[in-house]
């Protein structure tokens, strides 16, 4: 598993970042306003915005009208490196449990 990998799963981990997410999938937001949603304070909100953008799934930017403002939005392509371990370790997974069925079976 990939240093980037590990970043990202551990920006993961947390369920209030998770949720963050979710809404950034539904549409780009400031951060004012997905504290507003979590129920968050905007440093715990910076918190959990930067952990984000360390694991390489979100990223920031600035309104042309107002330089002041970042609005954060998935990153594109974030997610490739996860689908691919994923998709391995289920294979993984699914010629294991394959092979313990046989074995099961074919010793009943």
């Amino acid at each position: 598993m990939s240093a980037a990998l590990d970043r990202m799963l551990g920006a993961l981990a947390d369920p209030k970042r998770r949720r963050a997410v979710e809404l950034l999938g539904e549409r780009p937001r400031s951060a004012g306003e997905l504290a507003g949603e979590l129920g968050l304070a905007p440093p715990a909100m910076s918190r959990h915005l930067r952990a984000l953008k360390e694991g390489g799934l979100v990223e920031d930017g600035h309104p042309a009208f107002d330089a002041r403002v970042r609005i954060y939005s998935l990153k594109d392509g974030a997610t490739a490196e996860l689908k691919q371990w994923l998709a391995e370790t289920e294979a993984l997974w699914s010629h294991q449990l394959a092979a313990f069925k046989a074995h099961v079976e074919g010793g009943a």
